[in-house]
């Protein structure tokens, strides 16, 4: 197998430098995990929020045993909010000589007892508090970075499929993942497997979950387009940028400390910064009355403030929507100018089980043509003040432009509703087959999820949200 050429060389030579790459295409961030683990020689640091035991987390999961099998030695932290419920499939892999798994903030109690359902809701506040970082690092000189898990859902396998954001990282960025992931599995809050359970050679192991030929076959399809990581990498362009920062909250913010090193302390002075547009990305949108505030002072200093999200219909979380909802008029009479993805999947590409359905998953914002960011964080409660975050800033011109493309799309009306004011009445404007439709109601939402976004709105749960 090639190795990836880290380093820039010729006239981009130069200490310090990094290299960008975003990935959109779903197809692609499957493609990118399997051959970087493939190219494995050494290390692999793996760190999610969700990995779900679906077609594609199996397929990833045997690739990850496979580099182990070559004497590649694997770390796996995975947050404790998976729904298994057992333990023995993370103790079959940490029974591995070269893996190693540990759980973070686990609850005490394990594989589905009725106690640790009881411990989810004696400690709910604290149980609420994850892990919500993502990080694929191989050999510490290449690691991805963004929003997707890994699950079927963030690479177009399933009915209902995500639309995500990942950077590939080179150079000096990868030094800079690698010492958060090592922060996170150094944290006390990051436990191995086994030390839960005082009888883990007892628990039966997996039977072994099958791997469906047909949805294997599409995907292996996808990545068999490139011979090598190396090919992967060569084939978009790579942006070798000096000012980029890997940044995330420290481990301790699961537990509410260090508060002074939060990662919105991080971001919210860039934003402030901004002089002329700002565009937002953001599946889970609860700007707060802080978040409004700032938002229409942005718009009175005259930038074009542009924020996209899900719509009711699209959202994977109706709850979360309720709440923006009680924001939506009064960023709208500020001068926001707000969109929400529609609930189709519009795309030219029939997905492996022909996507039924899209749901925004994105988390990535840019500050003029200068400045942006891709991460995990949602511009929400949670990810400012509960999970732990991370994510990627940089500085060049021709990146944010990339990125700046890629939101335009999002913010077409064959993509997304464009929601304005008409009388102090909400309304929605989309194009259905060539045809600009407008909506006095939340399209295409279902009578149920309008219910529970409606009681939503009049709750105190905004802060858990």
């Amino acid at each position: 197998m090639n190795t990836v050429i880290t380093r820039p060389t010729g006239a981009k030579a130069g200490a310090g430098l990094s290299g960008l790459q975003l990935i959109a295409d779903n197809y692609d961030a499957f493609a990118a995990r399997l051959l970087a683990a493939r190219s494995a020689k050494h290390s692999l640091d793996l760190m999610y929020y969700l990995w779900h035991d679906d077609q594609s987390g199996r397929m990833l999961t045997a690739e990850v045993v496979e580099a182990a099998e070559r004497g590649v030695h694997v770390r796996m932290l995975i947050d404790d909010i998976n729904s298994r419920s057992s333990d023995a499939a993370y103790l079959e892999l940490d029974s591995h000589p070269n893996i190693e798994l540990r759980l973070f903030n686990p609850t005490a109690a394990r594989n589905g007892s009725v106690l640790r359902k009881l411990e989810l809701v004696v400690r709910l506040f604290a149980m609420t508090r994850r892990m919500h970082t993502k990080a694929w690092i191989v050999d510490g000189h290449i690691a991805l970075v963004g929003g997707r898990n890994i699950g079927d859902a963030y690479f177009d396998a399933a009915e209902t499929n995500f639309r995500d954001l990942d950077v590939l990282l080179l150079g000096a960025a990868v030094a800079q993942t690698t010492e958060i992931f090592q922060a996170f599995w150094d944290s006390e809050l990051a436990s191995p497997v086994r030390q839960l359970h005082s009888n883990y050679s007892l628990l039966q192991p997996p039977s072994g979950s099958r791997i469906d030929s047909e949805v294997k076959r599409r995907l292996l399809s996808q990545v068999g387009k490139w011979q090598s990581l190396s090919d992967f990498v060569a084939a978009n362009e790579i942006h070798w940028i000096e000012n980029v920062r890997v940044i995330s909250d420290p481990p301790d913010k699961v537990l509410g400390r260090s508060r002074r090193n939060w990662l919105i302390k991080e971001l919210m002075p860039a934003i402030q910064e901004c002089r002329q547009n700002l565009e937002i990305v953001s599946p889970y949108f609860i700007p707060g009355r802080t978040g409004v505030s700032i938002l229409s002072g942005l718009v009175m200093r005259g930038v074009d403030v542009q924020v996209v999200t899900n719509s009711l219909a699209a959202t994977d979380v109706a709850i979360v929507h309720g709440s923006y909802a009680n924001y939506r008029a009064e960023l709208l009479n500020a001068g926001v100018r707000l969109f929400e993805l529609q609930p189709f999947g519009r795309r030219s590409r029939i997905s492996v089980f022909g996507s039924k359905g899209a749901s925004l998953h994105t988390k990535a914002f840019t500050v003029d043509d200068a400045a942006g960011f891709v991460g995990s964080f949602n511009f929400d409660p949670r990810s400012v003040s509960l999970n732990a975050e991370m994510g990627v800033m940089f500085e060049d011109e021709r990146l944010v432009a990339e990125l700046r493309s890629l939101f335009q799309q999002e913010r077409s009306l064959q993509t997304s509703y464009r929601v304005s004011l008409q009388e102090g009445s909400i309304c929605w404007e989309g194009e259905t087959d060539g045809k600009v439709q407008q909506y006095a109601h939340e399209p295409e939402a279902s009578i149920s999820r309008r219910i529970v976004s409606g009681i939503v709105r009049h709750l105190p749960l905004e802060s858990q949200l």
